[in-house]
């Protein structure tokens, strides 16, 4: 069985203030049918959602999974890379880019960020693989990545930034429910642009 026999579904997207975002994410001790859906979900929502990559935790499953495609909005090819249990072997020099997230929607800043890395993981299959990357790829790796560590861009950005986006922040955040539940399906869109 693979990911390409499981039909993905759209599901909802966790958002700032969701409890999930915020938890160390669980290895991924077998590929079953139960995880190709969740990277079917996970694909298929990136997708419909204009975003670059998505990560376990942003659909509520603390999960090491992450997928990412930094291309398909210049060739409008879809060609979805999966990670399972990724672990970082070098980051080498920094560089700075603006950066925005399925979970912090229309909040974007300035990120640092390594500027080369490699990364080793699990693909959909079971293989080990390895990624050398730079550019777009190598900074959506580093945002999912940081998911599965339950850490969010904010986290990365200078203390004038996150002062100025507190308002923003906060309008997102008012929409977590007491199970400490917050998607945005419970956005309107209003609060989004707020």
């Amino acid at each position: 069985m693979t990911v390409k026999n499981n039909k993905g579904k759209v599901v909802p997207v966790r958002v700032y203030g969701d409890k999930c975002l915020r938890a160390l994410s669980s290895k991924v001790d077998t590929i079953d049918s139960e995880i190709l859906q969740i990277i079917a979900d996970l694909i298929e929502t990136m997708y419909v959602k204009d975003g670059v990559g998505l990560a376990a935790p942003q659909i509520g499953k603390n999960l090491r999974i992450f997928v990412v495609d930094p291309q398909w909005f210049q060739t409008n090819e879809r060609k979805p890379v999966v990670f399972i249990n990724p672990k970082f072997i070098s980051l080498k020099g920094v560089e700075t880019n603006d950066e925005g997230c399925l979970s912090l929607p229309d909040i974007f800043a300035e990120v640092p960020r390594a500027k080369e890395i490699i990364i080793e993981a699990n693909n959909e299959k079971g293989e080990l693989v390895r990624y050398q990357a730079e550019g777009i790829f190598a900074r959506a790796v580093q945002h999912e990545f940081d998911h599965l560590e339950g850490i969010l861009f904010i986290d990365r950005i200078s203390k004038l930034t996150r002062i100025r986006l507190k308002l923003k922040l906060k309008n997102l955040e008012r929409h977590t429910s007491v199970d400490g539940v917050n998607t945005d399906e419970n956005l309107s869109d209003e609060t989004k642009y707020e």
